[in-house]
């Protein structure tokens, strides 16, 4: 909805100047400006909230400059503004772009950090992520897309600066992607596809080691097993249970 708002507003604004004179008239005020004018002035724009402004800095820089440190970090940048501009999917295009054409470059371990990011916070902001929102029943498929950003980066880059922090949401979002599954095994369980929940947990226990579904995820495989009459492998369960969670008195 937001997405739209700004299209709406953006065009609404273009008829508004439109009417204001014949397009012969108007004067592009950045016609002179030099390759260091315009980064600085996008980067103005960025640091000031105006995101819509500053993409349009960075584009027209790169149009007109297409070679040089300037163009490479207006790639980027725009990235960036794109980011908080809250269009996600244009960030991560001009994410991919940046890596694919600057494999090398100092920033690229920035790059796959703030795809991860960007898919992390997709659809609301980190506060909503992290306080507000259930991501386990969230898009699974932007769960992962998040986790395997974070895991490339953490891989190629393992001392980079945003290692550390691309470790602790990875930790997070495997809880959470767990949860998922676990959420689609007990959805399972509740009509009484006990096959199904055989693999989803046997997925999950294989997939998940350590999460804190875990426990849950034994219990209900665990009664899926029982269900079925699986006897040897019910007990084979209820056995792991009792070595791992179950304390002696």
């Amino acid at each position: 909805m937001r997405f739209f708002s700004k299209i709406i507003l953006t065009l609404c604004a273009s008829i508004i100047l439109a009417g204001c004179g014949p397009a012969k008239d108007e004067v592009d005020v950045t016609a002179d400006w030099s390759v260091e004018k315009f980064y600085l002035e996008a980067r103005a724009e960025l640091d000031d909230g105006n995101y819509l402004t500053a993409i349009e800095y960075y584009e027209t820089l790169e149009s007109r400059f297409p070679f040089g440190k300037y163009a490479m970090q207006a790639q980027i940048d725009v990235a960036y503004a794109y980011y908080k501009f809250e269009e996600p999917d244009s960030a991560i295009t001009a994410l991919d772009r940046f890596i694919k054409l600057h494999p090398r470059h100092p920033a690229v371990d920035y790059a796959y950090y703030l795809k991860g990011l960007v898919n992390f916070e997709r659809g609301g902001t980190i506060l909503d992520v992290i306080v507000t929102r259930d991501l386990s029943e969230f898009d699974r498929n932007l769960l992962l897309r998040a986790y395997n950003d974070f895991k490339l980066l953490t891989q190629r880059f393992p001392s980079s600066e945003y290692a550390t922090d691309a470790r602790k949401r990875m930790i997070f979002l495997r809880n959470e992607l767990a949860r998922s599954d676990f959420k689609i095994a007990n959805y399972y369980a509740s009509r009484e596809a006990w096959v199904a929940v055989t693999g989803r947990t046997r997925f999950i226990l294989l997939n998940y080691e350590g999460t804190d579904v875990i426990k849950r995820t034994l219990e209900l495989q665990l009664k899926a097993y029982q269900k079925l009459g699986l006897e040897q492998l019910a007990s084979d369960t209820q056995r792991i249970i009792t070595l791992n969670f179950d304390k002696p008195s």
